[in-house]
């Protein structure tokens, strides 16, 4: 699990990382003749080639985050790393296809299969005859039987990350020679297929000290087409080469090289040629894009972007002159500048032109990101409350924030526990239901959330805090409560490369600290970030934040429960005048108007009183209006008269200046909630790190649809590195964004993500993987049918279940699938974007001068 990124299953797998009431299940599986899996959402692009276009040898150094900790994929601390190299250099029985879907591996397996149910499940494994190990041993029954033993759980002294599917094997033996190996289970199983990959040589799983040590640093005997050769913790580089004793297919490179670089420096390797393989975020790509596109301009011509791109022939007259001019002191320093402009520009120029030898690939990673919701305590303790945080949300406009700019498809994911194309995978959404603001806004009232409460009282709090806001030490959490909401259409318009960088620079408006000195307050009152900002920095300097807020007037009986009133609105105090003086010359322009298209529809024998009326009407106005000064006549009265038509229109800009009692035009919300003298307030949790732009983007436009029901959010921007540790896993959370891996085998793999949560002996919670801490007994008991099924179609059919009751619970929702962009050089062949599939080691190479990639399979 990670908010910026996902590992391998086994690191899915690892420790260390209410009941639904009645229930619509919808159609599922065996239901109708049509495959609800469906096909993946986007397919895979990795440069097809057939191997003869492929030249023989060459080295691929391809990009990681790090090096790997160990290369046990068993153990805790296993990582994406892990996983590669293991792919390359050891057995696995089964691989995932395009569709994610588990395929027998020819290479290893000749069959697997169960031959008996009853009285216990059996699998017979035949073994590929030629499949021996690196030190010329064949793989066989005492290979299986290690790595059952060290998984199991039952010896506590090897230090395990996981034990699923092994503790139900009861016995492995020999079968009818040594190519067959007999397995049987104690409970039946259905995930069988998930066992044995990767498979580990006895060598590393007969002992404790073996397993726990033994494959951290090296890997002594291998069966793959590559074999380990060196683990440089000095370059950052794990090197693999050929394997000579290899029996398939061979592998077109001589070298593969994992060689770590992290994320900000991946364009720079890049250029400099470090790397010819990396998964990459939107920035770097768009700056590929653009490399590719400039290709056939040539060298010498400039760029029409980089630090260059935003000096205008003005502004370069200007540096000129000022460089040249008689103040000696601007002009040093307007040299100094220019000199450091020149070599940034000159820089950038010389990076484009080594990145054109690089494309993009992108395709979705087998992994969604969630809304995750902590029904431990607080509001989101009542399930209602949960279910219309998910009716709030319009999940398809979500997907496009991140995946629209990249030309991906943009589709909300509708499952848990497994994503279209994938066996298990069936559009379970319903079970909760779509956006429906109404519904969302019934559901809180029935939770006995009201419009209203101590609006007056919490604002006086983030004043008193924003005093200390300056005092701040760098590295705090920022936190950012959202104001009035913002206009869906305006918001769309902000949306850059994966919905990054406009959001965040607008959430910054003003800042104050929070009462026990641990966080940085950003509080929203406008969509006009610049105006915000400025009003603060004043306001942190005077001790006053100079504003006055319409409504606040302290008269009896503001306060009541349930009362339907807007929420309080800021405007400046010097304007407060002015605008009290505009808002009753546009109500009498207003008024004369509605008057006017009243008659046009009236009846003639109404028209005397009509006009009775509105010279009554318009007495009544003039006389309010010489009561109340000069400040209405002449032009001015005529230009505010003309503004109030346009912003009282229907469907105008929320936030709108009114007197108490006036409701908002347009969208906006009734007012804050609050429930037993607490204002309904929820705080939603985000990563400050700069590969998390596209989640901060998500977060505020969903602390936006929520502001429109009523509920509003204190945004917490925290450090990457404690993102998860010292908030997801501990529940120091409301509201959170993150990712899961979708498995092949979501009966074992989804299980303690899902599962109730329960006591320890401690008296803490138990919750495995499941830091949502909603779970029911009806989601435990689907999975544990689903597991111990062993027809195919009705194990599905189960987990489809389990999915449709997690919907209903509204612990986590599903936004969309993740975008995976891989930046690699145009000659090479059979890799980027895998998308489901396991990487074909042996396949991977770089093209013969002429050749050609085919035509790629993404749909």
């Amino acid at each position: 699990m990670s908010h910026d990124g996902v590992g391998p299953r086994a690191v899915m797998r690892s420790v260390a990382f209410l009941t639904a009431g009645v229930l619509a299940v919808p159609a599922l599986a065996g239901c109708s003749e049509k495959d609800p899996a469906g096909k993946p959402t986007a397919g895979q692009e990795i440069a097809p080639a057939e191997r003869g276009r492929i030249a023989d040898g060459g080295t691929l150094r391809w990009a990681v985050d790090a090096l790997p900790e160990t290369l046990n994929a068993f153990q805790a601390d296993a990582d994406a790393a892990t996983s590669k190299v293991a792919g390359a250099v050891l057995p696995s029985m089964y691989r995932l296809d395009a569709n994610g879907r588990p395929q027998r591996n020819p290479d290893y397996l000749e069959s697997a299969k169960v031959v008996d149910r009853e009285p216990r499940q059996v699998v017979l494994y035949k073994l590929n005859q030629q499949a021996v190990w690196s030190d010329g041993r064949e793989i066989g029954a005492a290979d299986f039987a290690a790595q059952w033993r060290a998984l199991s759980g039952k010896d506590t002294a090897y230090w395990t990350a996981r034990n699923a599917g092994y503790d139900r094997i009861e016995k492995i033996e020999r079968g009818a020679d040594n190519l067959e190996v007999r397995v049987t289970f104690s409970k039946p199983y259905a995930d069988w297929q998930s066992l044995f990959s990767p498979l580990y040589p006895k060598d590393v799983m007969g002992t404790p000290d073996a397993f726990n040590d033994g494959a951290r640093r090296k890997l002594k005997v291998t069966a793959g087409p590559f074999a380990l050769d060196t683990v440089d913790k000095d370059s950052g580089e794990v090197r693999l080469k050929r394997n000579p004793r290899w029996w398939g297919r061979p592998a077109k490179l001589s070298e593969l090289v994992l060689r770590a670089v992290p994320r900000d420096k991946r364009t720079a390797a890049l250029a400099d040629g470090k790397v010819d393989l990396a998964e990459i975020d939107s920035t770097e790509a768009h700056r590929i894009t653009l490399a590719a596109r400039d290709k056939g301009k040539g060298n010498g011509a400039p760029l029409a972007h980089g630090p260059g791109a935003a000096l205008t022939p003005g502004k370069s007259l200007r540096s000129w002159a000022i460089a040249h001019g008689s103040d000696e002191e601007s002009a040093d320093e307007e040299i100094l500048a220019r000199k450091k402009r020149g070599k940034a520009v000159a820089k950038y120029a010389d990076e484009q032109s080594s990145l054109r030898g690089f494309e993009v690939r992108k395709s979705l990673e087998p992994a969604f990101t969630q809304l995750a919701l902590n029904g431990q305590e607080g509001p989101l303790a009542d399930e209602r409350v949960r279910r219309a945080v998910a009716r709030a949300l319009d999940r398809d406009e979500l997907a496009r924030v991140v995946l629209r700019p990249l030309g991906l498809p943009a589709e909300p994911v509708g499952s848990h526990l497994a994503l279209s194309g994938q066996q298990a995978y069936a559009d379970n959404s319903g079970a909760l239901g779509g956006q429906d603001t109404k519904e969302a806004q019934a559901l809180l009232a029935d939770a006995g959330w009201v419009s209203g409460g101590p609006v007056k009282e919490e604002q006086k709090e983030k004043k008193a805090a924003g005093a200390g806001a300056s005092k701040e030490p760098a590295g705090s959490e920022a936190s950012e409560s959202s104001g009035t909401p913002a206009d869906s259409d305006a918001a769309e318009g902000s949306d850059s490369d994966e919905g990054s960088g406009s959001s965040e620079d607008s959430g910054s408006s003003g800042s104050s600290s929070s009462s026990d000195g641990s966080d940085s307050s950003t509080t929203s009152g406008s969509s006009d970030s610049s105006d915000s900002s400025s009003s603060s920095d004043s306001s942190e300097s005077s001790g006053d934040d100079g504003t006055y807020i319409v409504g606040e007037d302290g008269k009896p009986g503001d306060d009541k429960p349930g009362e339907n009133r807007a929420p309080a609105l800021l405007v400046p105090a010097p304007l407060a005048e002015l605008q009290r003086v505009a808002l009753l010359d546009q109500a009498y322009v207003l008024g004369v108007h509605g008057q006017a298209e009243k008659a046009k529809k009236a009846k003639k024998q109404k028209a005397g009183k009509k006009q009775r009326i509105g010279k009554k009407q318009q007495a009544e106005t003039e006389k309010q209006r010489k009561k109340d000064g000069p400040g209405t006549s002449g032009k001015v009265e005529k230009n505010l008269a003309h503004e109030g038509r346009s912003q009282f229109q229907h469907g105008g800009a929320p936030g709108a200046y009114a007197p108490k009692g006036t409701a908002a035009p347009g969208r906006a919300a009734a007012g804050p909630l609050a429930k037993n003298g607490k204002p309904l307030t929820l705080r939603f949790v985000l990563p400050s790190g700069p590969g998390s732009q596209s989640l901060r983007a998500v977060g505020e436009r969903i602390a936006r649809m929520l502001e429109r029901i009523g509920i509003r959010t204190e945004i917490s921007k925290v450090a990457d590195e404690s993102y998860f540790k010292d908030h997801i896993a501990s529940g120091q959370y409301d509201l959170a964004l993150y990712s899961w891996p979708a498995s092949a085998f979501p009966a074992t793999d989804a299980r303690p993500i899902y599962s109730k949560p329960v006591p320890a002996a401690d008296g803490s919670l138990n919750v495995e993987q499941n830091y949502t801490r909603v779970g029911t007994d009806q989601v435990d008991q689907l999975f544990d049918q689903a597991i111990a099924e062993l027809d195919p179609g009705e194990s599905r059919s189960l987990v489809r279940k389990a999915d449709a009751r997690i919907w209903a619970a509204a612990g986590s929702i599903p936004l969309y699938q993740r975008p995976q962009l891989t930046a690699a050089r145009t000659n090479l062949a059979n890799a980027g974007a895998f998308g489901f599939q396991t990487p074909l080691y042996e396949d991977m190479g770089f093209l013969k001068k002429g050749a050609k990639p085919q035509a790629s399979s993404a749909p």
